[in-house]
């Protein structure tokens, strides 16, 4: 994975067809997505459940690129190896989902994969400032982790401000997760983000038969995020 700030556009599985996770992958890839954003949740730290490992190892051989898997779960620890075996190339924690993230980001690079720290949006920009010689990204939840579809959460655009500056020249992505579309996309790329992950916003209108409409919605984003 070399590294660069290009606008990425993820789209999230979770807005997929369940039934055809296979298909839906290669079509959002055919259609001009960077990432596969799959939305891991537990149903305890988030009040929703998705799907574990050996989800993510099954769309794993219909995935080109990169597989970037978001665990919304508590404990976290325990599943960073499967989900690293099931062929995650980054994994991204929350720094709410326990006592020590310090350590959680050590598994998860111990386990061959980029490790990725996320922020819910009452959760300041502060809370990562000493995980940023060891993150390969910084999520930033622009919603409240749990469900697809909800609204644009604007305080949020701040904290990305903030974390541009933390960061500095560190090679560490900035990632938006939650009410990314062709609106609210250049608030976020302008503010420092690079990788924006949009569900509803790119599977709207479209379907394994006719995914044109996912390559309209992804080019819609990215070039809105360039304006």
């Amino acid at each position: 994975m070399p590294f660069d700030r290009s606008i990425k556009i993820a789209p999230s599985i979770l807005s997929a067809d369940f039934a055809n996770f296979g298909a839906e992958c290669r079509a959002i890839e055919a259609q001009g997505a960077d990432w596969v954003h799959v939305d891991v949740m537990d149903g305890h730290f988030v009040p929703n459940i998705t799907f574990g490992p050996a989800t993510c190892a099954a769309i794993r051989p219909h995935i080109k690129g990169v597989m970037d898997v978001h665990l919304m779960i508590a404990p976290v620890d325990p599943y960073i190896e499967a989900f690293a075996k099931a062929g995650a190339d980054i994994i991204t924690a929350h720094v709410e989902a326990g006592p020590h993230i310090h350590r959680t980001m050590q598994a998860i690079r111990g386990a061959g994969a980029k490790a990725g720290v996320a922020l819910n949006p009452a959760t300041p920009a502060a809370a990562v400032e000493y995980l940023l010689d060891m993150v390969d990204l910084v999520c930033v939840m622009t919603v409240n982790p749990g469900f697809g579809g909800q609204k644009f959460i604007h305080s949020q655009v701040d904290k990305v401000r903030q974390l541009r500056a933390m960061i500095g020249d560190r090679p560490i992505h900035i990632e938006i997760d939650g009410g990314v579309d062709p609106t609210t996309a250049p608030l976020v790329a302008a503010a420092g983000a690079d990788v924006l992950v949009a569900g509803s916003a790119v599977f709207r209108g479209g379907s394994v038969s006719d995914p044109a409409p996912y390559g309209a919605n992804i080019r819609a984003i990215r070039d809105a995020a360039k304006v």
